[in-house]
């Protein structure tokens, strides 16, 4: 046969005889998409639990020969390593922005606990200590609506969650927790204000007379504070209640870390702005609150395995170090010398420092852990090898 009549053989890439290589180089970025960089590219985005990675076993493997054992005799191929889609995340992250959702954490909890402490104050003969818990309360409720909406992007939204109630749902019933608790509290607060206005404190109408009623006071301050307890322990069920590993895995320690933290945050806000003979329920509040987030707080950073690890790494670590030492000094400031005027303030600022850099910690920590499949993965291999332990036992 002439070479004319020869098919000629197609020219055979060196490459294109390896199965499954892929046809662009190995670090190529499968997602340009913007912020994705590390999370899209194969092996990027998390760290390795354990063991070598891939792309070093497979370099082992070839100078070996491609089979049995290496040259001083250890085996070629290690142990399955584990990871997730090229190295994708498998939880989707909470689409809630920073800093309007851990603000709304914050300013929620300050007020639910300082509207109890102005209603108790109204029935104690404490009444510096009832203005100064209804206006916390009330302005707390209002900022942090705000900051809700905010982050929801367009007001009608938060109309929307009001059409179903659902009570399997935090979300739905922390909707109407809130929106009673922010009108009782907005309305107490503006018959404190209303009733020292010069006007109103002199006109006989009927209406000037129903502002300055103590009656119609504190029915509103006593309804507030039924939505109070709700409110500042609510928002930690809401973010157990998610697939964030970082919250969902401490979900029974977060109601604690929470509740504290709002007693600490409203007893020292109040401390800072009452005088100090009337002052002391708050103190008593936000020292009790402190105890409990500490604790609380330290099973929710040690008793959960590598799903506890972002509470102290990165940002999320340094916001929680500085918070515990804020809450600790201030817990031991309101004992010591927080009879004292500037004791008080300094005490309380604090207290109220502290528990807004939980909240901040908090948030960053579950953010963290839902970009890292390892937080994910390692967990529930560890569940499947403990049911598979129950089952052979």
């Amino acid at each position: 046969m002439s070479d004319a009549g020869k098919r000629s053989a197609p020219e055979v890439s060196p490459d294109s005889t390896i199965v499954g290589r892929p046809s662009e180089p190995v670090d190529a970025p499968l997602d340009h998409r913007p912020g994705t960089s590390g999370v899209a590219t194969p092996g990027g985005g998390w760290r390795k639990a354990d063991g070598p990675s891939a792309q070093k076993r497979t370099k082992r493997k070839r100078k070996g020969g491609g089979g049995g054992r290496g040259r001083d005799g250890d085996p070629t191929v290690g142990d399955a390593d584990f990871q997730s889609y090229y190295g994708r995340q498998i939880v989707k992250s909470a689409v809630w922005k920073t800093p309007d959702v851990p603000l709304y954490l914050f300013l929620g909890g300050a007020a639910g606990s300082a509207s109890v402490l102005g209603a108790m104050a109204e029935f104690t003969d404490r009444p510096a200590l009832a203005r100064t818990g209804h206006l916390i309360a009330g302005g707390g409720a209002i900022a942090s609506v705000g900051f809700l909406i905010h982050d929801l992007g367009r007001p009608e939204r938060f109309l929307h969650m009001l059409r179903v109630f659902k009570p399997t749902s935090p979300l739905s019933v922390g909707s109407y927790i809130l929106s009673p608790f922010s009108a009782l509290t907005g309305a107490t607060a503006a018959l404190h204000l209303l009733g020292q206005v010069p006007a109103v404190r002199r006109s006989g109408g009927w209406l000037p007379t129903l502002v300055r009623s103590v009656g119609l006071r504190k029915t509103a301050g006593i309804g507030a504070a039924v939505f109070g307890g709700p409110m500042a322990a609510y928002t930690a069920v809401l973010l157990a209640n998610t697939a964030t590993p970082s919250w969902h895995e401490p979900g029974d320690q977060l109601p604690f870390v929470f509740c504290g933290s709002a007693l600490a945050a409203g007893g020292g806000l109040s401390m800072v702005f009452t005088p100090v003979d009337q002052a002391g329920p708050a103190r008593r509040t936000a020292v009790t609150g402190a105890a409990v987030e500490l604790v609380a707080m330290h099973k929710v950073e040690n008793d959960h395995g590598i799903v506890s690890e972002p509470y102290h790494i990165g940002r999320a670590g340094k916001l929680l170090r500085i918070a515990k030492a804020c809450t600790a000094a201030g817990a031991v400031g309101a004992t010591v010398v927080g009879g004292k005027r500037w004791g008080a303030v300094a005490s309380g600022t604090l207290l109220a420092a502290g528990s807004l850099l939980t909240r901040f910690g908090v948030f960053d920590a579950g953010m963290a852990s839902s970009k890292d499949p390892k937080y994910v993965v390692v967990p529930q291999r560890a569940r499947m090898a403990a049911r598979e332990a129950a089952a052979a036992g």
